[in-house]
């Protein structure tokens, strides 16, 4: 595996240029918070998205994966939260590893009592290993459409039917959607009919420059709305170019709260992997740098009132994910 001097030198000034005009940096090792948390984060407070890239010997990427990450540790993971003052966090399975839950699992394992997962499954993965993954702290099912460009309704709604189908008996379990808009436009009455929670990454694919009035957002507020459907205001950075503040990103996020404030989580999306284009799904790929510290001060301006902070910050995550 290519040190991380190596991958810098290998990609020479492209290594910190700044991708699709987004004003993002990258870099090659995990991000740490530059700004301290300017309010009291509630006790039991949880990130719940966050990811886990191990060492490759003993965690082998997926043959089919899209790009290939640089490694971020637990250790990483462990100063982030500290500094964030956050107790409990979600492991989501990403999709380079495919349907190996194994780094989610080790990592989860490792973490403790205030760790869960977001597994992916395939047809391979039997009843018996589903049982396995709830004892070891999964407590949902992941689809991941975005990250590899699909957006086709049917194929979401074949998806959503499978997920549902082995998430159902399972108690506690949801399902976690990254998609955009158009997507959970397409598929509303199938979610309102699902026979468990389902929550959506990342503003539900929404986006800033776009405004309150874009296609689809009138539809997630409306799920948000009737409590069927979580929100998670993650990721602020794939939902704006308007680093390192997003601004176009908080009324979004006002919306959602004012929505349906029970029914909002927050998350990192540490270690905030990127995609280039044009880049061979081989060939290690930097981090984005992120300032997690800066991020979540944005929760106490997008929810100013410190009881819906600790309904999104505890008592939302503690309900979806069985704390």
């Amino acid at each position: 595996m290519l040190t991380r001097r190596e991958i810098l030198m290998g990609m020479g000034a492209a290594g910190a240029s700044l991708l699709a005009g987004a004003k993002i940096p990258l870099w090659s090792s995990a991000s740490q918070p530059g700004t301290l948390v300017n309010f009291d984060v509630p006790k039991g407070a949880c990130d719940c998205h966050t990811h886990i890239f191990g060492d490759s010997e003993k965690f082998p990427w997926a043959a089919g994966r899209v790009y290939t990450p640089e490694t971020a540790s637990i250790a990483e993971m462990r100063s982030l939260h500290k500094k964030l003052h956050t107790e409990r966090v979600v492991i989501v399975q990403p999709s380079v590893y495919g349907a190996d839950n194994s780094c989610t699992l080790d990592a989860i394992k490792q973490l403790g009592p205030g760790a869960r997962g977001i597994a992916v499954v395939d047809e391979k993965t039997t009843n018996a290993m589903l049982d396995q993954f709830h004892a070891g702290g999964i407590r949902g099912i992941r689809i991941n459409l975005e990250t590899a460009g699909q957006s086709d309704p049917a194929l979401a709604r074949q998806r959503l039917q499978a997920a549902a189908a082995r998430a159902k008996d399972r108690r506690g379990w949801h399902i976690e959607v990254y998609t955009r808009l158009s997507v959970i436009e397409s598929v509303k009455e199938q979610v309102m009919a699902l026979p468990v929670p389902i929550s959506f990454d990342h503003f539900g694919g929404a986006q800033g420059d776009l405004g309150l009035n874009q296609p689809g957002f009138a539809t997630l507020l409306g799920l948000v709305k009737s409590g069927k459907a979580y929100v998670k205001i993650s990721a602020p950075y794939r939902s704006s170019k308007n680093a390192p503040d997003y601004p176009d990103a908080a009324p979004l996020a006002k919306a959602l709260i004012a929505a349906n404030h029970e029914r909002i989580i927050w998350g990192t999306d540490w270690p905030h992997p990127a995609q280039i284009p044009g880049r061979k799904p081989d060939q290690i790929t930097p981090l984005y740098q992120i300032d997690d510290g800066r991020d979540l001060n944005m929760v106490a301006e997008w929810a100013p009132d410190a009881a819906v902070r600790k309904t999104i910050l505890v008592e939302n995550p503690a309900r979806l994910y069985g704390y």
